[in-house]
């Protein structure tokens, strides 16, 4: 695959796309539609990834060798091909985009079933070119959203539990989620949209991607932060008899006042590491860091390992009991548990944690592919949908009504979103207005961004929307 094709914005669509400009009305000039999500799993949406996209593609003109590439191929492919249309794009236009989208701002917190997402042409001679931008706008805002939304979600959950257990939830909260999707990514491109997606919501991630789209696209020199952490190749290399130097190592490398180190126990026997080796060899060494050791463990039911390993350590070390009546261990030790953990999981953890009395705030979690790839466009039932056309002047409504599937109905006319007086948002039409501020501001038009907002702005926004 050249790299010609994979920046080619013309083949970045599905193959039926290739005809529809010959299957509007007669005197079709204007389409517009929207991007919604309809409902699934989740029931907030954080809304995230539109700019990123303007910017890596939509600002790009289209050229002459892309043209000629993509007829090449969609001859061979499907046997039609609008060359006039494109050719006219460059002639008229140099090649940008005679659209112009709407959004609603990126990290605001809605429900589902809003548009968030609105699209026309602003050239008459162009009413085929939004929808034939759907694959790639589609694609550029629900994976990331729907990311940001799992990872929102998660937050709303800890918070809970940390307001129940811990004296200071603001305090643990911000760090209390830990991004370990990059590996199990489909791609980088995909790490990096999904883990500036999560870090909206917290501030510790290993996905280095993420950084990179948080700082290119969204004026954010560090969006993010993690440790000196260890693997069990590093571990298991000093071999079964030095496991405790692989663990004194660490803490001799990385320890220190403030500092904060992590290393896995499991690789052999997670409870002969935690009580003789690290509870007792290096107990001292622990203690006297001048910061914080976080312990590992990767293997078996989280939902009984966890508690089991934090009264282990609080045998070892001691602990206190918080004003909230949860014990709570030393400032010096913690916990990070990151495997299985996901949405589903993750409240059954923290249960546990809380019906043994332990504060949740002695752990923090890692999620992998529970944030970055376990999810699809039907987890928010993502879809684009035309909603209005103009045929020779004449303004008509757009929409399916499918009687097999009301959930699949879509929504008519020119559309705005407001926010009502409760904090809560409504979809509705332009002409219904009355006066209300229209959320789905425009943010693009004809090549051009309009709206370069920084990542702590969206970052602030997706704060407001949290709720216990």
């Amino acid at each position: 695959m050249s790299q010609q094709y994979r920046s080619s914005l013309i083949l970045n669509t599905d193959s039926y796309k290739l005809s529809h400009f010959l299957q509007y009305p007669p005197g079709t000039q204007y389409v517009s539609s929207y991007i919604e999500p309809r409902g699934g799993e989740l029931e907030s949406v954080v809304f995230f990834g539109l700019q990123a996209f303007i910017k890596d593609v939509l600002r790009t003109p289209v050229t002459q060798d892309q043209i000629d590439e993509a007829e090449t191929i969609a001859q061979a492919h499907v046997g039609v091909f609008n060359r006039a249309g494109w050719q006219r794009l460059i002639e008229k236009h140099g090649g940008h985009l005679p659209v112009e989208i709407e959004a609603v701002a990126e990290g605001t917190v809605l429900g589902t079933r809003i548009p968030l997402v609105q699209i026309r042409n602003t050239d008459a001679e162009f009413h085929w070119l939004g929808g034939y931008l759907e694959t790639a706008l589609l694609r550029a805002v629900w994976y990331p959203t729907t990311v940001a939304s799992l990872s929102f979600a998660c937050k709303r959950i800890l918070l809970r539990y940390l307001v129940d257990t811990a004296e200071s939830p603001d305090a643990v909260l911000p760090f209390q989620l830990h991004d370990f999707g990059a590996r199990g990514a489909t791609s980088e491109e995909s790490a990096g949209l999904g883990g500036a997606g999560h870090l909206l919501n917290f501030l510790g991630t290993d996905t280095l991607s993420a950084l990179l789209v948080a700082r290119r696209h969204y004026h954010e020199p560090m969006a993010g932060f993690s440790i000196p952490a260890s693997e069990h190749s590093t571990m298991t290399s000093w071999g079964r008899e030095h496991e405790v130097d692989a663990y004194r190592n660490m803490i001799e490398r990385f320890a220190g006042p403030k500092k904060i180190l992590a290393f896995v126990v499991d690789s052999y026997d997670l409870w002969h590491a935690v009580d003789q080796l690290v509870g007792m060899e290096l107990k001292t060494l622990v203690e006297n860091t001048g910061g914080r050791v976080v312990i590992r463990p990767d293997s078996g039911d989280p939902i009984a390992v966890l508690p089991r390993l934090i009264e282990h350590l609080m045998t070892r070390f001691g602990h206190r009991v918080n004003a909230k009546g949860y014990r709570v261990l030393p400032d010096f030790i913690r916990v990070i548990q990151g495997d299985g953990v996901n949405l589903d999981s993750l409240p059954r953890i923290l249960e546990s944690l809380k019906m043994r009395g332990l504060s949740t705030e002695n752990a923090v979690f890692g999620m992998g592919g529970g944030l970055l790839q376990k999810l699809d466009r039907d987890t928010m039932k993502w879809a684009m949908k035309a909603s209005q056309v103009v045929v020779d002047g004449e303004l008509r409504d757009v929409f399916k009504d499918p009687a097999t599937d009301p959930g699949k109905r879509s929504k008519p006319g020119r559309l705005a979103v407001v926010r009502e007086a409760d904090g809560s948002h409504r979809g509705l039409r332009v002409e219904e207005l009355g006066g209300q501020q229209n959320l789905l501001r425009p943010v693009f038009r004809d090549g051009q961004l309009l709206i370069d907002e920084d990542f702590a702005t969206i970052r602030a926004r997706a704060a407001e929307g949290l709720r216990v």
